[in-house]
């Protein structure tokens, strides 16, 4: 295994195959028009449409939860994302495109969760199972300081961060989700990236 000096680091971002084919918003179905008909329909309060829902969204809502509030804590918080999601998705205007709604009560619901347990630095964030191959060390290694660097950073930047670099939002998007300006994405991301690379550096991590 190399050591922390020469570990190197890949740009954490979403590929095509992590949002899944027809990636729309927080959704990996094909069609827009699907996706108002199935909102329409819980807005009625279906039972199957709120199923198609869940299972359409609950991978991407997951994958920005446990990256907020840490493994042991993601599933409750999803759980209670979807809570509130049935709870309120009335008020869903369509303004906006579902998945930028359903992304913001996701934010809302992990910063809520971390100031009550007053958890403002996380320790290390587990996601996905890591393949501990032997071939695989430095891939380990890579993933497992990236997720440390991350877990260090304001939740209010790391939320921005994550919608921006993982789930691939625009920042019209991004501003509609977090209900911010522009602007102030611009400069949350900058201010992300900066203390980001200056946490790897901390760790061991050569640019």
């Amino acid at each position: 295994m190399k050591s922390a000096s020469s570990r190197r680091t890949q740009p954490l971002a979403a590929s095509n195959s992590d949002r899944g084919e027809g990636y729309v918003g927080a959704f990996a179905w094909k069609d827009l028009q699907e996706t108002a008909e199935v909102v329409a329909a819980c807005q009625q309060g279906e039972p199957v449409a709120q199923r198609r829902l869940y299972e359409a969204s609950h991978q991407n809502v997951y994958r920005l939860v446990v990256r907020m509030v840490g493994v042991q804590s993601a599933a409750d918080v999803t759980q209670q994302v979807f809570l509130q999601v049935f709870r309120k998705i009335s008020q869903f205007s369509g303004r906006s495109q579902f998945g930028t709604w359903i992304y913001r009560v996701a934010v809302n619901e992990s910063l809520q969760h971390l100031r009550k347990s007053k958890r403002l630095q996380m320790q290390r964030i587990e996601q996905e199972p890591i393949d501990r191959s032997p071939n695989n060390h430095e891939n380990i290694d890579n993933k497992e300081l990236l997720e440390q660097a991350l877990a260090q950073l304001e939740p209010e930047l790391r939320s921005t961060f994550l919608l921006r670099e993982i789930e691939g939002l625009s920042y019209d998007e991004i501003a509609r989700a977090l209900e911010i300006p522009e602007g102030t994405v611009g400069s949350r991301l900058n201010r992300a990236r900066r203390e980001l690379k200056q946490h790897l550096v901390e760790s061991g991590w050569e640019p």
